[in-house]
């Protein structure tokens, strides 16, 4: 969440409590976007200053949020609560073909998924158009203000690779229950920290993901929010508008 700093001798404190009342906010909630999170690379628009996504003060390697525009020091990071993970498969229209537009999702049992071939580093349907795999990471963001938000963390092509080795990292902690028993906590029980790494190799330079654990979960206040955040998404009120899909990774120079 945003927040927004008041002043106290600004408004009486009978008015107070009208301000922060949230009156007028009852917005359909089929409307509101749950923002991405996304790593901001050499071609991001973010960074060219003519374009209307430029975000002052962002470089290179920077993370940044697809609805409010805030933005992250790639090498400090941020930390999140992982609630859910859920994998799409994204079509689009290829960009030599004066493309690169979204296209639709498809079921993660659509017989084309298979039949998608692989041609210079890109997944293309039997349509021609590329098929993009997106594990997309269901996450309370906690702000350095202590507040927390709900956001995605979409890993497609080589952030895959990451997104891999966090689930991994994830179905592997243990931790002692009272009575000294070995148990796998819950997602919404951990809290990681995403950062930015430079990579390269023959084709060039970009930036991708890393992940480290952090603690336990000690907050009640934002367990209760991600266990919430969860339940959500789960029964589909939470969801990436379509908009936001159409935003192609561009976590690699291929």
């Amino acid at each position: 969440m945003s927040e927004l700093t008041t002043k106290k001798e600004t408004l009486p404190a009978s008015l107070m409590s009208d301000l922060l009342s949230g009156e007028g906010v009852d917005y359909d909630t089929s409307e509101l976007q749950i923002p991405f999170v996304r790593v901001i690379q050499a071609l991001s628009p973010q960074i060219k200053k003519n374009d209307s996504a430029f975000i002052k003060g962002a470089s290179q390697g920077d993370a940044f949020n697809t609805v409010t525009g805030d933005y992250w020091n790639g090498e400090e990071g941020f930390e999140v609560v992982p609630c859910l993970q859920q994998t799409k498969y994204l079509e689009f229209i290829p960009r030599d073909q004066g493309g690169g537009g979204f296209v639709g999702e498809l079921s993660a049992d659509d017989p084309n998924i298979a039949r998608a071939t692989r041609t210079g580093g890109k997944e293309i349907l039997p349509n021609g158009n590329e098929l993009v795999k997106s594990d997309q990471h269901y996450c309370m963001l906690i702000g350095s203000d202590g507040l927390y938000q709900p956001v995605i963390v979409d890993m497609k092509s080589t952030q895959l690779s990451v997104s891999r080795r966090w689930k991994t990292q994830i179905a592997m902690l243990k931790v002692k229950d009272a009575q000294g028993v070995l148990k796998t906590p819950a997602l919404f029980g951990t809290v990681w920290r995403l950062t930015t790494v430079e990579q390269s190799n023959d084709m060039g330079t970009w930036y991708n993901w890393s992940v480290e654990k952090v603690k336990m979960i000690d907050d009640e206040a934002l367990l209760q929010e991600a266990i919430s955040f969860r339940k959500s998404v789960q029964k589909g009120e939470a969801k990436a508008v379509v908009e936001d899909h159409g935003e192609k990774a561009e976590d690699a120079p291929f």
